[in-house]
C-alpha cells in the first residue's frame, strides 16, 4: 500500500499536466478563429464564378459554379452563393449565403462546412454542417461555428440543428459533439 500512496501524487501531477496541455491546445484553436475575427469587413469585395445572375428586383446576385469571393486576404470558395445588397445611392453588400462545400481561408487558417452566411451588418460569419477548422496539425470539428468579427469571440458547438436560421433547413452532425486533434509541443 505504501507504493500506491507514492503513485497517487505522480498520477495527479500527470493528470494536471495533461489537462493544462489540453487547455493550451484549445487556446491555440481559439486563437485560430480569433485571427479570422481580426478580418476587415469594410474592405472591397471581389468575386468570380462560372455564372452570375443579377436579380435586380430582389436586390441580389446569384453566383454559381466554382464561386470565389475575396476580401482583404479572406477567401471564400463555394459551389453557389447568393449576395444580398441594398441600393441606396450606392450598392452595399448586406449578406452572403454560400452553399455547396464552403471553404473559407485566411493565411494558413482554414474553415470548411456545408453552408456559410456572412452577415455584413452584424459582422458575423456562421458556418453550419460538418464544420472543420484547421491550422497546421490542429483540427477542430463540430456542427456549427460562429465568428463575431466585431468582438473577436468565436464559438463551436456540436450540433448544426440550430442552423435553420442559416439555411432554412435543419441538419445534424454525427454525435452532436465538438471533437478535435491538437499537437502537443515537445519539451
Amino acid at each position: 500500500m505504501p507504493e500506491m500512496t507514492k503513485l497517487v501524487p505522480t498520477m495527479t501531477r500527470w493528470g494536471i499536466a495533461g489537462f493544462l496541455a489540453t487547455l493550451a491546445a484549445v487556446g491555440g484553436m481559439q486563437l485560430q478563429a480569433q485571427a479570422i475575427a481580426g478580418h476587415n469587413s469594410n474592405a472591397p469585395v471581389s468575386y468570380a464564378a462560372d455564372r452570375i445572375e443579377l436579380q435586380d428586383r430582389q436586390n441580389r446576385v446569384v453566383l454559381s459554379g466554382s464561386v470565389r469571393i475575396t476580401q482583404a486576404g479572406l477567401a471564400l470558395n463555394a459551389g453557389r452563393t447568393i449576395v444580398n445588397y441594398s441600393d441606396a445611392g450606392s450598392l452595399q453588400i448586406q449578406r452572403i449565403m454560400a452553399t455547396g462545400g464552403v471553404d473559407v481561408q485566411r493565411g494558413n487558417e482554414r474553415a470548411r462546412g456545408d453552408t456559410a452566411v456572412y452577415d455584413f451588418n452584424r459582422r458575423i460569419i456562421t458556418m453550419a454542417g460538418n464544420v472543420r477548422l484547421n491550422r497546421g496539425g490542429d483540427t477542430l470539428n463540430g456542427g456549427r461555428l460562429v465568428i463575431d468579427l466585431a468582438s473577436g469571440v468565436s464559438s463551436v458547438d456540436g450540433s448544426a440543428s440550430r442552423s435553420s436560421s442559416v439555411t432554412g433547413q435543419s441538419s445534424t452532425t454525427s454525435g452532436g459533439r465538438v471533437t478535435g486533434t491538437f499537437s502537443v509541443p515537445e519539451n
